[in-house]
């Protein structure tokens, strides 16, 4: 059964997801039980393609589906970086899944079944466009992505229904431009498999044609990733989003679209051609611009959530930059930062989402003595919070180092400021945060959904807050060791 590994990321969530209201109807919260073991398989089975990538001759595997090999069928290609992904992906969805539980305790069967089949199925959309091999079947993923992140953002309240409507029509516009990419692409290759379609385009680096898919890729995946200045849908879209699955949402539905652009530039297009050099300045001015302006607007922000979301538009940025620096540490720190940043962000949402549940509250200057309210997820929040700022041994610092190195090896000393000035502006609005819950007076809170354990939060929302908090700490206590994986799938471009 090993050898089924890679289709068992997805298809365990996949049927699990579809069976969800069924199972709800019968009893109201076995379906999200069902996809909570799925998602749980999904991870050991992404735990065992990766020990299989990393254990294999050549590190990659190919997984053809229904014995149907390429180029004519679709397969599943699982190289170090996607695999390591996939683990990422299915583990923070299954950790955010048992978060969800108490949120739904007294909901009807119709809106637990709802939930987690929309989560279900989330985490299926994200896992298939990390590790398909098939331009057309990414775009079936990010299709089933977003639609089911439109629905959950959608559940938030009545707030968030425009935001999801705001999301929808600009996420729209966003995987149109992918699938136009796509079709310039199979006009001019005659293919959909990326190792095939990659091969082919060498000759057609010079066309026009290829510049019109190049653009529409990193257009359509800037929409997505929330790159600025494409990120309109975003702050309202973190902000109201279900609190249960922000965490999903914030931590990984825009590493993702990230990744994939990472994919087609380094992997498919290429770094060594005039038009893709060309791209990867434009995201490197976008990513600065990003960086200052997002620090700039959390500043600003009075709803902790909001900041959170401005936040996200500067992280963002750190990837950008290093996927533009287009050198080896560059490339390192940027996918470094995709993984750290998912923990990171993730664990912040979980605090936040846990203050709304007991106390309603999201004003980041009415957190005055959370920490003996709640002190698992204070701790939580200062590791990641140092993290965001870069602090050793947080994993945060690791990833910017990375940049640093790519910025000084590329001799853009521009990436090495800016990162310094945005890490210096989110420290000004995380140690405010800091000084709320640890220094300042205790402020008087109307509890929503009161607890009797000194925790301060249900145990099912207490274990992922710690998880994720203390993810951030080992993450950067072992980053060599995720370096190391990440390096031993550099694309062709940094080992010929």
């Amino acid at each position: 059964m090993m050898q089924h590994s890679p289709v068992m990321i997805v298809l365990l969530p996949l049927t699990a997801s579809l069976l969800c209201m069924l199972f709800s109807k019968l009893k109201r919260k076995l379906g999200a039980y069902i996809v909570i073991a799925s998602i749980v398989a999904a991870f050991v089975n992404a735990v065992i393609t990766l020990q299989r990538v990393m254990g294999s001759p050549d590190r990659v595997i190919h997984y053809a589906m229904g014995n149907w090999t390429p180029p004519i069928g679709i397969e599943f290609v699982l190289d170090p970086l996607n695999a390591l992904l996939a683990v990422l992906v299915t583990f923070v969805a299954m950790v955010v899944s048992f978060y969800g539980l108490p949120f739904v305790k007294d909901e009807d069967w119709l809106h637990v079944g709802g939930y987690y089949t929309l989560f279900g199925l989330l985490t299926v959309g994200m896992s298939g466009m990390i590790i398909t091999g098939d331009v057309f079947n990414l775009y079936v993923y990010l299709e089933v992505m977003s639609l089911s992140g439109y629905g959950l953002i959608a559940l938030g309240g009545r707030q968030s229904n425009l935001a999801a409507f705001r999301y929808l029509l600009i996420g729209t516009i966003g995987a149109s431009l992918y699938l136009l990419g796509v079709g310039y692409m199979y006009a001019m290759t005659g293919t959909l498999n990326m190792a095939d379609m990659g091969r082919l385009a060498a000759n057609y680096l010079n066309s026009p044609l290829f510049a019109m898919a190049v653009g529409c890729f990193v257009i359509g995946f800037g929409i997505k990733m929330a790159l600025f200045p494409l990120h309109g849908w975003q702050p309202d879209a973190y902000t109201y989003a279900h609190p249960a699955a922000a965490g999903l949402i914030a931590g990984c539905m825009s590493k993702v679209p990230s990744y994939a652009m990472i994919r087609f530039l380094y992997y498919v297009f290429r770094v060594d051609n005039p038009v893709v050099t060309a791209v990867l300045n434009a995201i490197g001015v976008l990513g600065i611009a990003g960086m200052l302006l997002g620090s700039v607007m959390a500043l600003a922000q009075r709803d902790f959530r909001r900041m959170l979301a401005y936040s996200s538009v500067a992280q963002i940025g750190y990837i950008a930059i290093g996927m533009a620096m287009g050198n080896m540490y560059g490339f390192v720190g940027s996918v470094l930062h995709i993984v750290n940043h998912a923990f990171m962000k993730c664990a912040l949402f979980l605090v936040i989402g846990g203050v709304v549940h007991r106390f309603g509250e999201v004003n980041l200057f009415r957190l005055g003595g959370m920490h003996k309210k709640m002190p698992i997820s204070s701790i939580a929040m200062t590791l990641a919070a140092l993290s965001m700022v870069g602090l050793p041994p947080t994993a945060g610092f690791f990833s910017k180092w990375y940049l640093m190195l790519g910025a000084f090896n590329a001799q853009q000393y521009i990436y090495i400021f800016v990162l310094v000035v945005s890490s210096l502006l989110n420290a000004i609005y995380f140690f405010r945060i800091i000084e709320q819950m640890f220094v300042q007076q205790e402020a008087s809170l109307t509890e929503v959904h009161p607890v009797t354990t000194r925790l301060g939060l249900p145990i099912s929302m207490v274990i992922p807050i710690a998880v994720m908090g203390l993810g951030v700490l080992v993450l950067g206590f072992y980053s060599s060791d995720v370096v190391r994986i990440i390096m031993s799938g550099l694309p062709e471009v940094f080992v010929r």
